[in-house]
């Protein structure tokens, strides 16, 4: 087990934005021997082979072709999501307060704010260079790599009453402080010049940036016997991580079997990169036409499809019980957790159930069901979105955490394995 955990943990070390965790996808895929298709173009598929597909960056589309196709044999797809609640670097991000620079940020999803305070933070995503020609501007990832920024709390003696709760302004109270700075300093181009230079560019050249503070601290584990992980992006690259086991792993020998990483879940899914896109739609009809359906074959294949839709869930709290349906719930290292709620928040019914049921029955995979207690919304997931455009049976399923969403979150380490061997039985179910 500590090898497995052992990889996943690399795997977080390495995605510190969502473009490094498509990146990390993408070179995984590759030393696995997928081939490159260009998003736009003719593809030529065959028999057995196995193809990568780079959606603009921040996300991926592996899939496996099987020794025959058929309409009947359908699409298998898992999904995931490679963004997670943070904050985003503005442009011309400068202010200068009590002799300090501090840059402003825009919050990114859900994000639990004070679970960012007083972390050593860093900052990492995209950067687009002046190019040969102006509608194709060069793209370059980019991370300082190091720790260099840091969100302090207010002491507790000028606010007596911070342990009650204090709301915290995005705009005020949480924007990184990155340097001291002498009373002649400039801070026009501060920022963009320290990432000019960390690149090795001119500032001139660089024409914008997506980039995301990352929490610098790296995942470790916990308890007498190890068997708590904390780390930092477990929502939702635990889930991407299993995807990109199961899709390298023993392969069905008929149908297509697909890998999907989307982003932008964290705020709604509505973007061209998004699981509530046409992407995916556009993607599996360009595979059904490859390999010779027609327009009826490929409705046929989404039809007799299947969606794993694959996202962390909630594990039961010890000090917060009294939040959950202890009747429907989940619990640390007790095994992959299936998702149902009946409003529709998750993709899952009664034969999703029976098919992940049936799946870890048959590969002794421990499992487990949640549901929220009844009043309580919950979250969504990119599960019925997904399931919706491509007209799928579907279940949703992750693996229980505790702090979602904070800065840093909470896994039992014997769960990673029981995601990986459901998604990898997915994959490989005759």
């Amino acid at each position: 087990m500590k090898q497995d955990i052992q990889a996943l943990m690399d795997f977080l070390t390495r995605s510190v934005s969502p473009y490094h965790g498509v990146n990390e996808v993408l070179r995984v895929l590759a030393a696995e021997g997928f081939e490159d298709l260009p998003l736009t173009g003719d593809w030529e598929l065959r028999p057995g082979g196995k193809y990568r597909v780079d959606c603009r960056g921040t996300m991926a589309v592996a899939f496996t072709v099987g020794d025959t196709f058929a309409p009947q044999d359908g699409f298998r797809v898992a999904a995931n999501h490679m963004d997670w609640p943070c904050f985003y670097l503005k442009p011309n991000p400068e202010q200068v307060a009590a002799g300090c620079l501090k840059l402003s940020v825009e919050p990114y999803g859900g994000l639990i704010h004070n679970t960012w305070m007083d972390r050593p933070l860093s900052c990492a995503g995209l950067v687009t260079l002046r190019g040969e020609k102006a509608m194709e501007p060069e793209r370059r990832l980019f991370d300082f790599g190091r720790p260099l920024f840091t969100i302090p709390n207010l002491a507790i003696h000028m606010n007596r009453e911070v342990n009650k709760g204090v709301a915290l302004d995005p705009a005020k109270d949480l924007l990184p402080l990155a340097a001291t700075v002498e009373k002649e300093f400039n801070k026009n181009g501060f920022f963009l010049g320290k990432v000019a230079e960390a690149m090795g560019v001119q500032p001139e050249d660089i024409l914008s940036f997506d980039l995301v503070l990352y929490n610098a601290e790296a995942p470790l584990l916990l308890g007498f016997d190890g068997e708590f992980l904390s780390s930092p992006r477990l929502d939702n690259l635990t889930s991407a991580f299993a995807c990109l086991a199961g899709i390298t792993g023993p392969q069905r020998k008929a149908g297509v079997n697909i890998a999907a990483f989307f982003d932008h879940e964290e705020v709604g899914s509505q973007t061209k990169t998004g699981a509530d896109s046409d992407t995916l739609t556009f993607l599996t009809e360009k595979i059904a036409c490859a390999l010779g359906l027609d327009r009826a074959g490929y409705l046929n294949a989404l039809l007799s499809g299947f969606l794993l839709s694959c996202d962390v869930a909630h594990a039961l709290h010890p000090n917060k019980m009294e939040m959950y349906d202890s009747s429907v719930c989940s619990l640390l290292n007790q095994g992959v957790t299936i998702k149902m709620n009946y409003s529709q928040k998750y993709a899952t019914d009664a034969v999703g159930v029976g098919v992940v049921e049936g799946l870890c029955e048959r590969h002794g995979i421990p499992h487990q069901r949640f549901m929220n207690k009844a009043g309580s919304p919950g979250g969504g997931t990119l599960g019925k979105f997904t399931a919706t455009n491509l007209s799928m049976r579907s279940a949703d399923i992750g693996v229980p955490i505790l702090a979602m969403h904070s800065a840093r979150e909470l896994m039992g380490a014997r769960d990673q394995q029981t995601l990986n061997d459901l998604v990898s039985a997915f994959f490989a179910e005759e």
